[in-house]
Protein backbone atom coordinates (compact mmCIF):
# COMPACT_ATOMS: atom_id res chain seq x y z
CA UNK A 1 0.00 0.00 0.00
CA UNK A 2 1.52 3.34 -1.05
CA UNK A 3 1.48 6.11 1.27
CA UNK A 4 -1.35 8.04 -0.80
CA UNK A 5 -3.61 5.23 -0.58
CA UNK A 6 -2.67 4.61 3.03
CA UNK A 7 -3.59 8.01 4.22
CA UNK A 8 -6.59 7.91 1.96
CA UNK A 9 -8.36 4.93 3.90
CA UNK A 10 -6.89 6.38 7.09
CA UNK A 11 -8.81 9.88 6.47
CA UNK A 12 -12.03 7.66 5.44
CA UNK A 13 -11.71 6.29 9.07
CA UNK A 14 -11.96 9.55 10.54
CA UNK A 15 -14.64 10.66 8.27
CA UNK A 16 -16.70 7.79 10.01
CA UNK A 17 -16.07 8.57 13.28
CA UNK A 18 -19.54 9.29 15.05
CA UNK A 19 -19.54 12.77 17.31
CA UNK A 20 -19.57 11.99 20.71
CA UNK A 21 -16.80 9.26 20.39
CA UNK A 22 -13.14 8.79 19.63
CA UNK A 23 -10.95 6.11 18.41
CA UNK A 24 -7.08 5.62 19.11
CA UNK A 25 -4.85 5.34 16.58
CA UNK A 26 -4.11 1.63 16.63
CA UNK A 27 -7.72 1.28 16.10
CA UNK A 28 -7.43 2.93 13.02
CA UNK A 29 -4.17 1.40 11.66
CA UNK A 30 -5.97 -2.10 12.59
CA UNK A 31 -9.09 -0.94 10.43
CA UNK A 32 -7.40 0.22 7.28
CA UNK A 33 -5.24 -3.24 7.90
CA UNK A 34 -2.01 -2.19 9.13
CA UNK A 35 -2.43 -3.23 12.83
CA UNK A 36 1.52 -2.44 13.46
CA UNK A 37 1.44 1.24 11.75
CA UNK A 38 -0.32 3.47 14.13
CA UNK A 39 2.33 6.27 14.40
CA UNK A 40 1.87 6.29 10.37
CA UNK A 41 -1.57 6.81 11.33
CA UNK A 42 -0.17 9.84 13.29
CA UNK A 43 1.77 11.25 10.69
CA UNK A 44 -1.16 11.22 8.14
CA UNK A 45 -3.41 12.91 10.79
CA UNK A 46 -0.83 15.24 11.28
CA UNK A 47 -0.69 16.20 7.16
CA UNK A 48 -4.26 16.42 6.59
CA UNK A 49 -4.52 18.84 3.69
CA UNK A 50 -5.88 21.90 4.65
CA UNK A 51 -9.49 22.06 3.58
CA UNK A 52 -10.37 18.34 4.38
CA UNK A 53 -13.08 18.83 6.93
CA UNK A 54 -12.50 15.94 9.28
CA UNK A 55 -13.23 15.65 12.83
CA UNK A 56 -9.44 14.91 13.57
CA UNK A 57 -9.98 16.10 17.44
CA UNK A 58 -11.93 12.52 17.65
CA UNK A 59 -8.72 10.60 17.63
CA UNK A 60 -6.67 9.95 20.90
CA UNK A 61 -3.90 7.73 22.08
CA UNK A 62 -4.78 4.71 23.27
CA UNK A 63 -4.97 5.66 27.02
CA UNK A 64 -7.26 8.61 25.72
CA UNK A 65 -4.71 10.90 25.61
CA UNK A 66 -5.02 14.31 23.78
CA UNK A 67 -2.97 15.55 20.74
CA UNK A 68 0.58 17.45 22.00
CA UNK A 69 0.14 21.42 21.97
CA UNK A 70 -3.73 21.22 20.21
CA UNK A 71 -5.03 22.90 23.22
CA UNK A 72 -8.88 23.23 21.14
CA UNK A 73 -8.93 19.37 21.02
CA UNK A 74 -10.64 19.09 24.68
CA UNK A 75 -13.33 21.70 23.98
CA UNK A 76 -14.20 20.00 20.63
CA UNK A 77 -14.63 17.05 22.15
CA UNK A 78 -16.70 17.97 25.69
CA UNK A 79 -18.86 20.00 23.09
CA UNK A 80 -19.75 16.75 21.80
CA UNK A 81 -20.62 14.82 25.24
CA UNK A 82 -17.29 13.36 25.60
CA UNK A 83 -16.29 12.90 29.20
CA UNK A 84 -13.28 13.02 30.91
CA UNK A 85 -11.17 11.25 33.90
CA UNK A 86 -9.64 13.11 36.63
CA UNK A 87 -6.10 12.67 34.64
CA UNK A 88 -6.99 14.55 31.79
CA UNK A 89 -7.45 11.77 29.96
CA UNK A 90 -11.19 10.67 27.67
CA UNK A 91 -13.17 7.88 29.63
CA UNK A 92 -12.36 5.41 26.58
CA UNK A 93 -14.70 3.59 28.72
CA UNK A 94 -17.63 5.51 27.53
CA UNK A 95 -16.71 7.20 24.84
CA UNK A 96 -14.50 4.89 22.52
CA UNK A 97 -16.69 4.14 19.18
CA UNK A 98 -17.17 0.22 19.02
CA UNK A 99 -16.89 0.19 15.69
CA UNK A 100 -17.29 -2.57 12.59
CA UNK A 101 -15.46 -2.72 9.72
CA UNK A 102 -18.24 -2.85 7.25
CA UNK A 103 -19.37 0.90 8.66
CA UNK A 104 -16.20 2.38 7.12
CA UNK A 105 -16.65 1.12 3.48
Amino acid sequence: MDKDTFQQEVYNVVAAIPPGRVVTYGQIAYLVGRPLCSRMVGHAMHDVPDGMCLPCHRVVNSQGRLAPCWTEQRALLEAEGVTFRKNGCVDMKKCQWEFMKEQIQ
